[in-house]
């Protein structure tokens, strides 16, 4: 098995994209994480162009990692000076990294206007450089910027800057689309070329701008190269980088290639959602490997033939990234979605119960009403629950009322809500403020039954969704509530729909309340 090089840019390349920004404690966090997954290179940024990579390079040399070196990213020294009194290189040395990753210009178009030097000029910066480098840094890894772009344009001239950096010694050259604009096909014919002259091991780094960040990488992977640059998630600038959530199971499952071991591809999922975490960033659920939906099934033909052979609709198993598979339950749901989700829910019924029938057709008219169960699975499970009657009634709401006052038109409005609630034989009459409507009747509902049922204080509301359902009536129009709710164990998603957003609203409360006390009952 060949053996490739996975080289992380997150927290460099990746936090260059629109809304992406990292901490200095996040930054060393991730890198643990990156750690962990077995990623051989971690670009931890660019010392010399920020306080925040300063302080990461001299917090990370805090932190044992098992596997992975950091790298330190730059650029070629400036034109009409010298390495050594270049404060960009010096600055690269002083960080101390493991590796260093620098960049020069390959594209004639950019040497002429953006450097204004000559050609041989900058033939002579990239060597000098990368020679200076060398004897400082343990091991040097040059990126040839614009390099696709240059060779098609002039590829004498970007064959010349490879043989620059590979005559100062460096240890890897990266070819570079950094534009995102190369298509897989003229990738493998141009690495072709490029391998008939240059010995040194090659990379690849490619962008998303044409969608083909990944699928150049693989090609590359497939014509030689042994060095991957990429980020989690695809986070990079504009149409972002190469996702290595992809390229790393292509390369192991589908290529055979030695990346990372079985027990680290089964950690991908959970270091994807944990850099979106930190990223504060709403996870792509239909990213292919890692997300929510790469391995969901709707339709009831589907689901019939992955109860029986997961293979018939699932490209791998789910384990192996450790995503799994996901039953959804929708109008297009046969008997079988049903079944799945029953076995989910550890709950026995029969596919000639009556009550299957049942639920099927409660599904199909909830949902024509507006109702969706595929992100409030929870309020799936308690209508199952209710239907086969082994549901327990852990409270019921009498009534409630919501006021919104505003008394003054420079000021906000004040919401207070009144709820009635029963519990056993007791009522308990409970009012609350809160910050609008729907959360101070969160605060009444919850008032009321924490004296009952006090592990409701450790119950959080984590997303709260409004869809106004296309029904031609304006103001007047239906409207979705969904709400995820989670405690210190787990999360669930809960619904509610009605032409008023507080009855909504009120639906999807009490449902998230209903769930979390009946799991507490049966753990």
């Amino acid at each position: 098995m060949k053996k490739v090089f996975l080289y992380d840019t997150t927290l460099r390349d990746g936090t260059q994209a629109e809304d992406v920004s990292f901490l200095v404690a996040d930054k060393i966090r991730i890198a643990q994480k990156l750690d962990e997954l077995g990623i051989d290179y971690i670009e931890g940024g660019w010392p010399g162009s920020n306080p925040k990579d300063i302080a990461f390079f001299k917090d990370v040399k805090k932190v044992k990692l098992r596997h992975a070196k950091i790298a330190a990213f730059g650029s070629t020294r400036r034109a009409k000076t010298t390495p050594a009194k270049d404060n960009n290189i010096q600055t690269l040395i002083q960080s101390s990294p493991d590796a260093v990753t620098i960049f020069g210009k390959t594209w004639d178009f950019h040497v002429k206007e953006a450097l204004r030097i000559n050609l041989e000029e900058n033939l002579e910066l990239i060597n000098d450089s990368l020679a200076y480098l060398k004897e400082h840094v343990a091991e040097v890894i040059y990126d040839a910027e614009h390099f696709f772009d240059g060779y098609k344009a002039n590829p004498d001239y970007a064959i010349q800057t490879l043989k620059a950096a590979e005559s100062a010694g460096v240890d890897c050259i990266v070819l570079c689309d950094t534009n995102g604009g190369t298509m897989p096909f003229e990738v493998a014919e141009i690495i072709k070329t490029v391998k008939k002259q240059i010995r040194k091991p090659l990379g690849i780094h490619t962008h998303n701008d044409s969608d083909c960040a990944v699928a150049n990488s693989l090609v590359a992977v497939e014509n030689g190269i042994v060095h991957v640059q990429g980020t989690i998630n695809g986070f990079g600038e504009r149409c972002g980088n190469a996702n290595l959530c992809s390229i790393i199971p292509a390369l192991k499952l589908k290529m055979g290639r030695d990346c990372v071991s079985d027990a680290q591809l089964q950690n991908l999922r959970i270091t994807s959602r944990y850099i979106y975490e930190l990223a504060n960033l709403v996870p792509n659920k239909h990213q292919p490997y890692v997300g929510n939906s790469a391995f969901a099934h709707k339709g009831g033909v589907h689901v019939s033939a992955i109860q029986r052979h997961p293979e018939t609709y699932e490209h791998i198993r789910p384990e192996k990234v450790g995503n799994v598979t996901r039953v959804l339950v929708s109008d297009l749901s046969g008997r079988s979605n049903i079944l799945a989700k029953a076995e989910q829910f550890n709950i026995n019924i029969d596919s000639k119960d009556p009550v299957t029938l049942e639920i099927l057709e409660d599904i199909k008219t909830m949902e024509n009403q507006g109702f969706q169960f595929e992100g409030a699975e929870a309020s799936f499970e308690l209508l199952m629950r209710r239907a086969l009657g082994n549901l327990k009634n852990f409270f019921s709401v009498i009534g409630f009322r919501v006021i919104d006052t505003k008394r003054h038109e420079d000021e906000m409005p004040s919401s207070e809500a009144t709820v009635q609630v029963k519990v056993g034989g007791k009522i308990e009459h409970t009012a609350a403020e809160g910050n609008g409507p729907v959360n101070a009747l969160d605060h009444a509902l919850r008032k009321a039954l924490e004296q009952f049922y006090p592990q409701l204080k450790e119950m959080k509301l984590f997303d709260y969704k409004v869809r106004v359902l296309p029904a031609g009536k304006g103001t007047a129009s239906v409207t979705r509530v969904l709400i995820e709710s989670g405690d210190k164990t787990a999360r669930w998603g809960t619904v509610g729909v009605s032409d008023n957003i507080i009855d909504a609203s009120y639906q999807a409360l009490v449902d998230a309340l209903q769930y979390k006390l009946m799991r507490d009952q049966e753990s």
